[in-house]
């Protein structure tokens, strides 16, 4: 019964991971679209990542319930569900980043769009790395090793966003932009670099998780 409980505990998520990164994909053509000024379609793709946010969050409520029912040892309970909370942040990141650039609509002058979206794809192109280490792990399918060193392409992927962040923002307040205008662009950049800092944090969750149960 315990060996059931904890398949389903790992069938989820396995499900959860793979919404954050759908998530996060489908956030990535949401936000190049708004920098095609296709708003309309923008619109569209914003509510489809909104809805595999809320997906993800009733799948996270469905793993609380299996460890509250007794998977895993009392020890990694609040461990493996603090891992499901962060993967469940990196998603909200990117609907943040989506509702923000639609609600607020930022005038992203046209010199500054390919750095945009150079920083959106290495930033929310996350997911991927995030999703494969964690599963690596959980279902026993490599060694630990290789899930680690997914887990450090995640690490390495939010240093690059650091310091791409570091040079448009410095593109952004060297411009001829009014002052407002200049902190309106360096919001938004703050918003798409958090989807890499809280996939780092949760890389790191996993770093955890995995020091517990090494034999």
């Amino acid at each position: 019964m315990l060996f059931k409980k904890e398949k389903e505990v790992i069938d989820l998520i396995e499900q959860h991971a793979a919404k954050m990164e759908a998530c996060l994909s489908t956030a990535v053509e949401t936000l190049l679209t708004y920098l095609e000024d296709d708003i309309a379609r923008a619109k569209t793709l914003a509510r489809r990542t909104d809805a595999l946010e809320s997906e993800a969050d009733l799948i996270r409520l469905q793993i609380r319930d299996r460890l509250y029912s007794g998977a895993y040892m009392p020890v990694l309970r609040e461990d493996i569900y603090k891992l499901v909370e962060s993967l469940d942040r990196v998603a909200n990141a990117a609907e943040k980043c989506c509702d923000t650039f639609l609600n607020q609509r930022p005038d992203i002058p046209p010199e500054l769009r390919t750095l945009y979206a150079d920083i959106i794809r290495t930033s929310l192109g996350i997911g991927e790395p995030l999703k494969n280490a964690v599963l690596c792990y959980l279902r026993g399918i490599c060694p630990i090793e290789v899930s680690r060193e997914h887990a450090k392409e995640v690490g390495l992927a939010e240093s690059k966003v650091d310091s791409m962040e570091w040079d448009l923002t410095k593109e952004i307040f060297s411009s001829s932009l009014s002052y407002g205008h200049k902190v309106h662009l360096r919001r938004c950049l703050d918003n798409i670099a958090s989807v890499s800092d809280r996939a780092e944090d949760s890389a790191d969750q996993l770093e955890l998780v995995s020091l517990k149960t090494m034999n």
